[in-house]
């Protein structure tokens, strides 16, 4: 394999998983641990990853693999992440669950100075580096492919905070409420509404009328909801009509309302 082949190879596996360690890359590349080494050096100088104790993490714009969502409605993803972001003061204590809709609110929050709790590996490689933000990383386990902690040792993490204002992701959300696409990530989830005062989701129109494989809450347990203009007149009296406040992004009215 050559050299540059070798190299887009690993970066491939680490922008899949997130985080991927030095046996994981060496055995995918068929090459020593120490040769993984020097690779990952040579990416860390490119700005493309970021080593650590035993491994390497992804630190590009976005990590491909979470369900392919960061390329499916990025535009809108960046206008609701601006929204949101809009909506928290300096100095605040915030929770931001995985997934690539709250990355794009984690972008915009550069240069507050705020407490940021989050159980993302991405948000953490994006936050780590600002001065102004204190940066809490919830443990536990690391979800292949999207760098998001969950299980047990996050939710008895979660257990012992409380913050203003959580934002978070889902996969799906119907009148019956929110959904995401497992069991893991949902039993996390709840732990999270649980430690907020506030709890604002952030989502594309897509996602709106679409379930997922997990039911994580009913729609009234939300605050508000953060939507780009895509969204239906139908959608927007849903959520309104189960006392949740509606944000859509750019100040855009639903169309036809």
């Amino acid at each position: 394999m050559l050299l540059d082949q070798r190299r887009q190879e690993i970066l491939n596996l680490i922008e899949s998983l997130g985080f991927a360690s030095l046996p994981q890359l060496a055995g995918k590349a068929g090459v020593s641990e120490s040769t993984v080494r020097r690779d990952l050096e040579q990416l860390e100088r490119m700005g493309q990853v970021r080593r650590t104790r035993g491994g390497a993490a992804y630190v590009g714009d976005s990590i491909a693999t979470l369900d392919e969502r960061s390329v499916k409605s990025q535009p809108e993803k960046q206008l609701v992440g601006r929204a949101a972001a809009e909506l928290v003061q300096p100095g605040e204590t915030i929770l931001l669950d995985g997934g690539t809709t709250t990355l794009e609110v984690a972008r915009h929050l550069i240069g507050k100075s705020l407490q940021v709790a989050t159980n993302s590996l991405p948000v953490v490689n994006l936050l780590a580096s600002q001065p102004q933000i204190e940066l809490l990383m919830i443990g536990g386990y690391l979800y292949p492919k999207t760098g998001v902690a969950l299980g047990p040792l996050a939710i008895a993490a979660l257990s012992q905070i409380s913050v203003r204002r959580l934002f978070m992701s889902v996969g799906g959300i119907t009148p019956r409420g929110l959904y995401n696409s497992n069991t893991l990530l949902a039993d996390t989830e709840r732990a999270m509404l649980n430690a907020a005062e506030e709890v604002i989701v952030v989502t594309d129109s897509s996602k709106l009328g679409h379930s997922a494989l997990a039911h994580l809450c009913e729609l009234g347990r939300v605050d508000r909801v953060v939507v780009d203009a895509g969204i239906t007149c139908e959608w927007k009296s849903i959520i309104e009509d189960a006392g949740v406040s509606l944000t859509i992004a750019e100040g855009a009215p639903a169309a036809g309302c």
